[in-house]
């Protein structure tokens, strides 16, 4: 076809089985410098020999025990933690409940983040929970809550990118430019500025953490895999988000990293409790997924428990993908029942 596909150059120096650097360049990016990076435990240390049953070697781990609490004692950070039906508040609760050490409660609206603080707190004393108000969409205000991670607590594990609004939900003739651009501000420049900042924090080592790793998670959309399941400037702005958490994945390379996208189908949230009000309403609640092999809607806990697992250690060679979350619907053709003829 004629296109030159630029390639990563990465570099690897190996010594003592330390914590060694490493450069990752970009012939696109000559004149940029380069950014001394540290490879991850995994890369830095001999696997160790997992002994032998019968003659045959026992199973590798490289997680923890899938018995103990997930998150043991990390530090994350969740925008779009504040609407009571949220993805951002169910998830806070299951990395609260699986040990996190500090939970950051980030969204552009505060009226119920002091309450979900007051929730966490009464249900797991030993996590802090640290409600933060601000707009995703603003450099300097994630940059400062990426800081005071780091200032409190010396590491930053999790950074879960929830922020999102629905967009015009008109058809693409209708949406005036500076609409297009304010759902792609909100939904990707969140995104964008949330890993840019967390994988930064998320390289800095300590005796807690001898070794750079971490994982970054965004909320895509089925929208952003298929079409018809949102409007253009949501669903142009979901593909984004999937797209962004594929590239930084590679430009992550040896870190340990790890990012990854996830797109839920119909969830009942803030952004789609209208939907389910006028359904209950008129009585075709369950009408609702009837598009999708479970024939039902999604709740937010269950998307919370696909971002727990992604944040988690168990994940530790997941990165890169695009996690749908949506009872089948983006398997197949989408079709009505009883409608096909």
């Amino acid at each position: 076809m004629g296109f030159n596909l630029p390639r990563l150059a990465i570099v690897v120096q190996l010594k003592d089985h330390g914590t060694p650097p490493s450069i990752i360049s970009s012939p696109t990016m000559s004149s940029a410098p380069k950014r001394r990076l540290q490879l991850s435990e995994q890369l830095s240390v001999p696997p160790a020999e997992p002994g032998t049953f019968e003659n045959i070697p026992q199973i590798r781990h490289i997680a923890p025990n899938s018995t103990d609490q997930r998150v043991k004692d990390k530090v994350l950070i969740i925008t779009g933690a504040n609407s009571p039906l949220g993805i951002g508040r169910a998830s806070a609760h299951q990395f609260a409940n699986n040990g996190a050490r500090a939970i950051f409660l980030c969204d552009f609206s505060d009226d119920f983040l002091s309450v979900h603080e007051r929730e966490l707190n009464s249900l797991y004393p030993t996590v802090d929970v640290h409600a933060r108000q601000f707009d995703a969409s603003n450099e300097e205000a994630v940059k400062a809550v990426v800081d005071e991670a780091l200032e409190k607590y010396g590491r930053l594990d999790i950074l879960f990118a929830n922020a999102a609004i629905v967009g015009t939900n008109r058809l693409f003739w209708d949406i005036e430019a500076e609409d297009f651009f304010k759902t792609l501000r909100t939904n990707v420049l969140s995104v964008f500025l949330a890993s840019k900042h967390a994988s930064l924090a998320m390289q800095r080592t300590s005796p807690s953490k001898p070794y750079p790793s971490g994982s970054i998670i965004a909320t895509a959309s089925v929208a952003g895999l298929r079409s018809n399941a949102g409007s253009t400037d949501y669903s142009a702005s979901k593909a984004a988000v999937i797209s962004l958490m594929q590239t930084t994945s590679y430009q992550l390379s040896g870190t340990g990293i790890r990012c990854n996208a996830i797109c839920p189908g119909l969830i009942e949230t803030g952004m789609t409790g209208p939907l389910y009000e006028v359904a209950r309403q008129k009585g075709t609640e369950r009408k609702i997924g009837q598009l999708n092999p479970m024939r039902r809607g999604g709740i937010a806990d269950e998307v919370a428990r696909v971002a727990l697992f992604l944040g988690s250690d168990e994940a530790s060679y997941v990165n890169g993908q695009a996690w749908a979350v949506d009872g089948g619907l983006s398997a197949g053709h989408p079709f009505v029942p009883g409608k096909l003829a």
